[in-house]
Parts: structure tokens; sequence; C-alpha cells
């Protein structure tokens, strides 16, 4: 299912009225060279133009949505429509650039939940393969399992397998559509293995290794990141706003200020404190490193 964050219509509808705009998102479609990319990591079966076009319609229809009811507001209260419309404008365009932004937010998401889950996928399959289990039942088992990404992946392998496609072939395509590089590498791996009749035990377990090494390397890389980001966090959450109440407190009794606009102020300051912790938070959540369980 294609979905189009902040629109009020079906996909499908949204599909067929956006092709009035099919000449602009084929205008728009070079400047994200990557988009599609982005929708065949995340399983949307549409073209990079298709994608634009209905953004462009949902955002329209949102546009003039939101002008029809800040109008009759804009009159009743005595402002001006224009300015109204200038930040309907705005919000518009802030809302297409998070359309445009969502297929790769979406496929790094999943490259998350598939490199969060894949070393303790590995070493399941070491384990049954060492018990004498064959791979396609090795491979069935952790699409049973609760391996998130990785089994959803290999879920889909065992239903094309199934439905009479050779294994090999199989890993090939989920390989090549996925957008964890980690995954990819582990695929190719036991696809080599496999046309050259290797132990897939011993192949498996040189791929945990591998990723072993690479979960360590973005540990130190995520610990040296640490310093700075507290550095800089003492100093935006801590320090300036400690500085800023001092300093509004005296200018406002040498400026005269009142008490509601000192209050004003404070709660001005109190909620950019509160949004940079926010902000902080989410920087902290994804500089984590995704091989981490």
């Amino acid at each position: 299912m294609i979905l189009i964050p902040y629109s009020f219509l079906p996909p499908t509808i949204l599909r067929k009225i956006s092709r009035i705009f099919f000449w602009l998102g084929k205008r728009i479609e070079g400047k994200f060279p990557n988009l599609n990319l982005n929708l065949e990591q995340i399983d949307y079966k549409i073209s990079a133009k298709e994608y634009i076009s209905m953004s462009i319609t949902s955002v329209v229809i949102l546009f003039l949505f939101l002008v029809g009811l800040s109008i009759p507001f804009s009159l009743k209260y005595g402002t001006n429509p224009l300015l109204s419309i200038f930040i309907i404008s705005i919000i518009s365009l802030f809302i297409f650039a998070q359309q445009i932004l969502y297929p790769k937010l979406k496929a790094n998401k999943r490259i998350k939940d598939i490199e969060r889950n894949i070393i303790p996928a590995l070493q399941n399959m070491v384990v049954q393969l060492n018990s004498g289990v064959p791979l396609f039942n090795v491979i069935a088992i952790v699409a049973d399992s609760d391996y998130g990404g990785v089994s959803n992946q290999f879920r889909i392998a065992i239903r094309k397998m199934n439905a009479g496609q050779p294994q090999i072939s199989v890993l090939e395509e989920i390989a090549k559509n996925n957008p964890s590089l980690h995954f990819r590498r582990v695929i190719w791996q036991i696809i080599n293995g496999m046309k050259t009749g290797s132990n897939m035990a011993d192949v498996i377990k040189i791929s945990i290794g591998n990723l072993s090494e690479e979960q360590l390397i973005q540990i130190q890389r995520y610990g040296s990141q640490l310093n700075p980001l507290a550095m800089f966090y003492m100093i935006v959450a801590v320090i300036i706003p400690a500085l800023g109440t001092t300093l509004i407190m005296v200018m406002s009794s040498f400026m005269g200020l009142s008490v509601n606009a000192t209050k004003l102020i404070f709660w001005g300051l109190l909620a950019v404190v509160f949004f940079f912790q926010l902000m902080f938070i989410g920087m902290l959540k994804s500089r984590r490193p995704n091989l981490l369980d």
C-alpha cells in the first residue's frame, strides 16, 4: 500500500487525480536522484514522477482546504488574509518536503530494523546448521521467528521458494532490493557459499565475525561523538538558559517590562529549551549504531 503523509485522500483516488501534475513531477524528478531507489527499497511500486505528482496533489488539496478555513476567520477578526495565505504556503512547502523525504526515512527505519536483528538471526542459523538442519528449513525457521526485518525478508524468500523459484535466484533478488548494506553482504556470502558447496555454518560464522567487528567500530565511533554532543547540550540546555534567565530578570527591571510580558518571555524560553531537549534526544537516537540490539 502506498502511503503519502498528510494526505486526506485514499492512495488509489490520489493516484488518479495526480495525473494532472505528471508534467510537473517529471520536471522536478531530476532534483531527487535517489527517490526511485528509496521507493524500491520500501516496496512502493511507483516511479519517482508518480510519487512526486501524488505529493503535489495532496499538498495542493491541503493548501486549498486550509485557505478555505482561514479566510473566514481572517475576515471575522480583521486580520490580513494575505498573511494567512503566506503562512499556509510556508506550511505547505514544509509538508511537501516531508513527503519527499518520507521514502528515505522509511528506508532508514527498515535498515535499522534489519541490522538490529541480523546478528541474533545468523547465530540462530549457525546453531540450526550445526544440528544438521538443511538451509531451506533454517531460512524457514528464521522466517517464523521474531527477528524483525530479517524475518520479514526471509518470509518473502520462503514464499517465492515454495512457488518454485530456485533458492539462489530468490536470495539474489532479496539482496538486490534490500536497503541494508550489511544484509546484502551476508546474503551474497551465503549465495557464494551455496555456489561453491562450502560448509554454510562456517560461511555464516565468517559473516558474524565481520559484523561483530563492524559493530565494535560503530560503538567506538558513537562513543567519540558523545563527548562533543554532551558539551553542546551543557552549553545550550544548561548554561545559556541559566544566563538568559538572569539577563531577562535584570533587563526587565531596567526596561520596566510588565509582569505579563516577563512571564511571556520566560514561557518562550522554556518552550525553546523543551524543543531543544526533544531535538537532542532525536539526534542521539539517529546516531545510535544500527547493529546494536
